[in-house]
């Protein structure tokens, strides 16, 4: 560990205004290993400003397994402290984290100091700073309010008198943290709280700027609308349903409003990022302080919480799914969706049995929601896009300027696997040439903070430095935020909140799961294939914010096809598009695209030029459909998503011979390919090319691939009871494909597998006009695959009789109810 200074200033007392305590509490959490608060009572609104800062301790420590000691003591004095901010710090409490309430009964409480001590270990130190003072920890207090805090420092030699008042300073400390007053904090303490406060209302006998208002929340208008989407759901009886909210437009809010709806009991909320995680608890615990919350991750494995969130990494595992019975939430949370069909989802997915499953995603089109839409049983609840979002004044319109960069020859860097080699494009971005294309377009419409998107680490810290050296005479500053930077990423977006740096150019730690509104300029200097990424990126900057008319986005492309994906992103017009660029001067309004109030387009000419003439070199074939759909995707396009694009599965036939050998060109996995070659044909024929006049056949094929059927082959009574409960998550398909009669039918009723016998057992097991064989056959009442299947193999042909079922139902689906899709 590095002796960096706990202290961000010289000055010893801080007054509040223009001095808030704020990042000097920020700066010192960042570079201390121990840490001790005491403070009267503790608000919602002033610990979220700690939080991260916090959290980013935890983190570190427990990725380095390096020592961390943080003590917080509040107290219930007056009923002040927030059950919310309580709820939060339980979530963190570890056995690196203690939290206790001093229950002051007929005592005052009145401390308010913060202690931070760099060590070795826990017992020698070699710097300390503690900040005594008036400041408790609320929104007001540790920033715009007047409160007086003064600091004092540890100082060498062990005999001098600073280093004697500091120990007795921590000293003291632990006497009051230790006292007899001092209870452990626990949900079990909080739900008593909460009951005491409501019986006892809070005294108005503090500061005006302490005493916040509570808070209160309420859905917005697009919420609304979704809520009574997801009511409906639920009633035509769907168990799970996907909605799709552009980024900014209250997801996770919907989710907990969606959960409280129902009444859950039991929620599960799972995602990829911490930072998703954190953000997610928070705004729960807020909306419901009643209810205990807790994470499950790599650290912490909250088992009986009411709400628990939880690491997909963690959770999808199958040692710790069994910690859970299947039906013990009865209300799932996927957020991020997109990610779903990613095996740890499909894990956890594939384990749990919730009454309701909700998918959230902000994914831009329905080729990109196409293959997770089916892990929802095809159900899109709810879809509302950025467009909506700006249109009704969720989020702020944005300028977009697509910047040509000339700077560099894009088709002489090498293209691997659907991306540019790193190393090549790392070194390329290094130039004073580029970094100068660039300065010069920012300087010209940068508005007041700027987050700015870098290729690598060492990109970053090159554009920042290149920043630093041209701009600080005019008093501009820019700091390069990464896992491996000094500055940490809370206190890199509290000093670009508070104007103390113009531009942070970060890597990918801002992509998900980062708020900071008065973000109103997005650089965009790095290739961003994937049109999510684009939208994430984009969405950093779209949020409501005091002063902010509209988000500036600069996105510099070049001469490479990968760029192209931004004509289909904003739906540009292909026809005539030279001519219209350069009759509006390269500038797009509403009466060629289809924009939200307020927003703006413009393209350089040369990019224009570059597209149109890569467009007319496109040939069109299956092949190269796929590699451009693959490259405006970012990942290998499933069959469902191939299919949504609009591109003909019968040409891929034509010209390929099966959907899986034209994938078999663009894939290096050895297994996969082996699996392909040595099943290919039962994949054509079982289920791509198979008639289809009902839904039963996928759904059969689905039923079998749970039950595990190419390992163990299912009795034929198993096989129809989890096709008739498949069925029954597609209501749609389950009202319009039987009968009234077999619609009274339960799914081990006798007529029912009889039924099940009949369609589409039978069609399975009767070689077709043009087979010489059936697919499967009945041997002792076992329903078998009339291939031989080695337990190796199982798991990748799973997934790809998966891809294929789901583009067959879709398929089905569209064409026979197009109303519910």
């Amino acid at each position: 560990m590095s002796k960096q200074k706990l202290i961000l200033k010289e000055d010893l007392l801080t007054t509040g205004g223009d001095d808030p305590l704020l990042q000097q509490l920020l700066h010192a959490i960042n570079h201390a290993n121990e840490i001790d608060i005491a403070v009267s009572f503790i608000r919602d609104s002033g610990l979220r400003l700690l939080l991260p800062a916090l959290q980013e301790a935890i983190e570190r420590s427990n990725n380095n397994d390096s020592f961390l000691k943080i003590r917080v003591l509040t107290s219930d004095y007056l009923g002040i402290t927030d059950p919310i901010a309580l709820r939060s710090l339980m979530a963190l409490v570890s056995p690196k984290i203690e939290v206790k309430i001093f229950e002051a009964k007929n005592h005052s409480f009145h401390m308010k100091s913060y202690i931070f001590v760099r060590s070795d270990s826990e017992s020698t130190f070699y710097r300390g700073s503690a900040f005594i003072g008036s400041n408790n920890i609320s929104k007001a207090a540790l920033t715009n309010a007047h409160e007086w805090c003064l600091r004092f420092d540890y100082k060498d030699p062990e005999t001098s008198f600073e280093a004697k008042q500091f120990r007795k300073i921590r000293s003291e400390y632990n006497n009051i943290f230790n006292h007899s007053s001092g209870v452990v904090l626990s949900d079990v303490w909080i739900d008593h709280y909460i009951t005491r406060r409501l019986n006892a209302p809070t005294l108005s006998l503090i500061s005006p700027f302490d005493n916040e208002p509570e808070e209160t929340h309420s859905p917005n208008s697009v919420q609304l609308e979704a809520l009574d989407a997801l009511s409906h759901t639920r009633k035509i009886g769907n168990p799970k349903g996907l909605v799709v909210l552009g980024t900014g437009m209250g997801k996770t809010w919907l989710s907990a409003f969606d959960a409280m709806q129902c009444k859950a009991q039991r929620v599960l909320f799972v995602a990829h990022r911490e930072e998703i995680l954190t953000q997610a608890l928070n705004t729960y615990t807020k909306l419901w302080p009643q209810k205990s919350s807790g994470y499950f991750n790599s650290i912490e494995k909250s088992v009986d919480k009411q709400m628990v969130f939880a690491s997909v990494q963690t959770l999808g595992k199958e040692t710790h799914l069994s910690s859970f019975a299947r039906d013990h939430f009865d209300y799932i949370v996927v957020d991020e969706f997109h990610h779903a069909s990613a095996s740890t989802y499909l894990n956890v997915l594939n384990y749990f049995e919730p009454k309701f499953l909700l998918g959230l995603t902000a994914t831009p089109d329905r080729t990109d929601q196409a293959d997770i839409l089916s892990l929802c049983n095809n159900n899109l609840v709810f879809e509302r896009n950025l467009v909506h979002g700006i249109d009704t004044g969720i989020l702020v319109p944005f300028h977009y300027f697509g910047v040509w960069d000339d700077t560099l020859d894009y088709q002489e860097i090498p293209w691997r696997n659907g991306k540019f080699d790193p190393r090549s494009l790392d070194a390329a971005f290094a130039t004073q040439k580029r970094a100068q294309h660039i300065f010069k377009h920012w300087e010209k419409h940068q508005q007041r903070r700027t987050l700015a998107f870098c290729v690598s680490v060492s990109h970053a810290d090159y554009m920042a430095e290149q920043f630093n050296a041209k701009f600080s005479e005019k008093g501009y500053k820019a700091l390069a935020v990464h896992s491996q930077s000094h500055v940490r990423r809370n206190e890199a977006l509290q000093q670009l909140s508070s104007g103390d740096i113009q531009v942070l150019f970060s890597v990918d730690l801002f992509n998900e799961g980062t708020d900071l509104p008065s973000i109103d300029t997005i650089l965009m200097i790095r290739p961003t294939q994937s049109n999510i990424i684009f939208l994430q990126q984009l969405g950093r900057g779209l949020r409501l914010a005091p002063n902010k008319s509209h988000v500036v986005v600069l996105d510099f492309l070049g001469n490479h096809q990968s760029f192209l994906s931004r004509t289909d992103l904003f739906h540009l017009p292909e026809d005539n598009a030279d001519n219209q660029v350069r009759e509006n001067e390269g500038k797009y309004s509403n009466n060629m695209v289809s924009l939200a109030k307020g927003c703006y387009i413009n393209f350089d000419p040369e990019i224009i030029s570059f597209w149109k003439e890569l467009k007319s070199r496109f040939k069109h074939t299956s092949d190269e459909e796929f590699q451009l759909l693959e490259l405006r995707q970012g990942h290998r396009p499933t069959a469902t998503e191939f299919f949504h694009e609009g591109y003909d599965h019968t040409k891929v036939r034509k010209q390929h011979g099966s959907w899986f050998q034209l994938v078999g060109l663009h894939i290096k996995e050895q297994e996969i390919l082996d699996v392909i070659s040595k099943y290919d044909a039962f994949l054509l024929n079982t289920i791509q090319m198979t008639s289809m006049t009902k839904c039963f056949k996928p759904i059969l094929l689905e039923a079998f691939i749970e039950l595990d059927g190419f390992n163990k082959p299912p009795t034929l009574a198993a096989l129809a009871e989890r096709s008739w409960h498949i069925l029954k998550s597609y209501p749609a398909l389950f009202t319009n494909e039987l009968s009234d009669k077999n619609k009274q039918l339960s799914p081990t009723d006798v007529d029912w597998l009889n039924y099940w016998k009949g369609n589409p057992i039978k069609a399975f097991t009767t070689a077709g006009k043009k087979e010489t064989s059936a697919s499967f056959n009945v041997e002792k009442n076992l329903f078998k695959a009339n291939i031989k299947v080695s337990e190796s193999e199982v798991r990748v042909l799973h997934s790809l009789v998966k891809e294929l079922l789901d583009y067959r139902l879709a398929k089905y689906i569209k064409s026979k109810y197009p109303s519910h899709t």
